[in-house]
């Protein structure tokens, strides 16, 4: 099912002769994470307003959950889709509670209710709600502050979020850690996640599908595996880095490359098994450590794939489209 849609989507800014988002054409499947990427000024952040009318399209169609964007009122709106910024956005004049509680206190929901949801969300992004509850963002490191940033999108439940490059100004191991916390999440939550960046690596590591902008228009929109393994044209193949082969098995989800186990599978004890985000490279060495013909690929202990050398193999095949 489509949670977000665009349809010829389209923004010129005031005085200027071109187009910042210029005909966008593609759907966001329900559930899915899906990254923006593309080099600096191609439209990206200016895409991600556009579906919460920070800025209002100047043409075409964008459908939030079936509802033409436009039909709602923004305030109404953006109560309805969660929003992270780079340097967490948060309210330095309230706490921590006070700031995860805003959009729930705007919904009307009373305070009890609103208390159980924020230290439901504290536990969620691992930050333990008596010890951080009553602080105040300054007495915060830089990735806590992004934690209570994302918890804060979350509060009113929504089934889209978005977020503009959230970790770009988090040192790299904190950055590492917050990718990690968002699969976690991702994976527990389900939400439809649009998520601007300009790493290709984070692009990778995070995405289900990635839409790659050039100048405002959409290059290509596909999956991490297709988009490496066969990038649309020269423009791809260098953005992406293509050709590191290496770089791409380590930065790839196991599920990228493996098939679906049948229903009835069952895997042997014996048979080496590995966790579907693990990356292909992990896979590799452990193929290569056991000697096995193929993994059993597991989530939540069920085994949901197989994925054999030859999977891995052709994931390291690249080839530039015409």
């Amino acid at each position: 099912m489509t949670a977000i849609e665009f349809s010829d989507a389209s923004l010129k800014f005031p005085g200027s002769s071109r187009w910042a988002v210029d005909q966008v054409n593609c759907e966001i499947e329900r559930g899915k994470l899906v990254v923006i990427l593309g080099p600096s000024g191609c439209g990206k952040t200016t895409l991600l307003k556009m579906v919460n009318r920070l800025y209002e399209p100047s043409a075409g169609t964008i459908l939030v959950n079936g509802q033409d964007i436009r039909r709602v009122k923004a305030t109404e709106l953006r109560q309805q889709i969660g929003y992270v910024i780079q340097q967490s956005g948060l309210f330095p004049h309230m706490t921590v509670a006070q700031n995860i509680g805003v959009v729930p206190r705007l919904l009307g929901w009373e305070k009890p209710r609103t208390q159980a949801r924020v230290d439901e969300l504290l536990n969620l992004v691992a930050l333990p709600p008596e010890d951080f509850r009553d602080r105040y963002p300054a007495q915060l490191s830089g990735g806590q502050q992004q934690r209570v940033g994302v918890a804060r999108a979350l509060a009113g439940d929504p089934q889209v979020i978005l977020m503009d490059e959230p970790f770009g100004a988090i040192d790299a191991i904190t950055r590492t850690a917050l990718q990690d916390e968002i699969l976690r999440l991702q994976q527990q939550l389900q939400k439809t996640i649009l998520f601007v960046s300009h790493d290709v690596e984070e692009a990778l590591r995070l995405a289900d599908r990635i839409l790659i902008l050039r100048a405002g228009q959409v290059v290509q929109y596909d999956t991490p595996f297709n988009i490496l393994t066969r990038p649309a044209n020269p423009f791809v193949y260098e953005l992406m880095g293509a050709d590191d082969m290496v770089r791409q098995l380590g930065l790839l989800r196991v599920e990228t490359a493996m098939t679906d186990a049948p229903p009835d599978y069952r895997h042997t004890e014996a048979e080496p098994t590995i966790a579907r985000h693990d990356s292909l490279r992990e896979a590799l060495s452990l193929i290569l450590r056991t000697g096995a013909r193929q993994l059993t690929v597991l989530e939540n202990d069920i085994a949901v794939g197989i994925l054999t050398l030859e999977h891995i193999r052709d994931s390291a095949s690249v080839g530039v489209g015409a």
